[in-house]
């Protein structure tokens, strides 16, 4: 009976523990739950970028980080970005540079709405109120009076407060028909999401398990209370690793994992 009694303790200390964890990760219905919380977590959290695709656990040990998941878009055909990414106030990656983009007719015309997609930042504010805080806005929104952008990822579109396809140039239509799509944003399929509630940022990696179209998304978003909330790449691109008791990626592929241009990480 004492036995008993003591691996119950144990457990509910070790509860205890996990809750306490400035990274909380719960899983329902094939879907990861991770929320960021505390301000420390902030100082920690980087946008990477990779010269050659590489896989989202490769990184994750090389760099023994605490979390990664996959970021922005890029084109498997050149291996360049689709996305900005940001890291120490410096952009490592821009889209302007991806030839591919510029040379394709269609892109071309509409390259002010992708280079316009939405992007999660974290700013670093000299204004009197919070150090460092999150934002999620289209690239071209300036900061507030007082903030610079620390790190970054642009992914797209943006889900919470509003679902911009069109206006982010995932969906085109002629005579009120649909007669482009992009990212598979229409189809069900997994998802790397992340959002804001009440100050922290939220993380959801849909899996495999519950693949949702973006309407799908947008619906299980506002469920959970989320203020604002963007798209990462998703489908077989979404992936996840924490530490090294959690491994995520798409069934899709030759299960090693999809090769990957940027990715958002916790440090130690």
């Amino acid at each position: 009976m004492k036995k008993i009694v003591l691996i119950l303790l144990l457990t509910i200390l070790g509860n205890l523990c996990y809750a306490a964890d400035p990274i909380e990760i719960n899983f329902n219905d094939g879907i990861y739950h991770i929320i960021l919380h505390g301000e420390k977590i902030k100082r920690k959290i980087r946008f990477v970028s990779s010269e050659t695709l590489i896989t989202n656990k490769e990184i994750h040990d090389n760099t023994q980080a605490v979390l990664t998941v996959n970021a922005g878009f890029f084109d498997p055909q050149n291996q360049k970005t689709i996305s900005y990414i940001t890291n120490d106030y410096v952009t490592l990656e821009d889209p302007r540079f991806n030839e591919n983009l510029l040379n394709n007719s269609l892109l071309r015309k509409n390259l002010d709405k992708i280079l316009n997609r939405t992007e999660f930042r974290i700013l670093e504010c000299n204004d009197g109120g919070e150090k460092y805080r999150y934002e999620i806005a289209p690239h071209n929104n300036s900061t507030s009076f007082g903030c610079i952008i620390r790190t970054a990822a642009q992914g797209g579109p943006s889900i919470l407060p509003e679902l911009r396809l069109e206006e982010e140039f995932f969906i085109l239509k002629k005579d009120g028909q649909i007669i482009r799509e992009s990212c598979s944003v229409l189809q069900k399929t997994a998802r790397t999401i992340i959002g804001l509630k009440d100050g922290e940022a939220h993380i959801l990696i849909i899996t495999d398990e519950h693949p949702m179209d973006l309407y799908e998304v947008q619906e299980y978003c506002k469920k959970l209370g989320l203020e604002r909330a963007m798209a990462f790449d998703g489908g077989s691109s979404t992936s996840m690793n924490y530490k090294d008791k959690i491994e995520i990626i798409s069934t899709k592929g030759d299960g090693a994992g999809r090769s990957l241009k940027s990715f958002l990480q916790v440090l130690k």
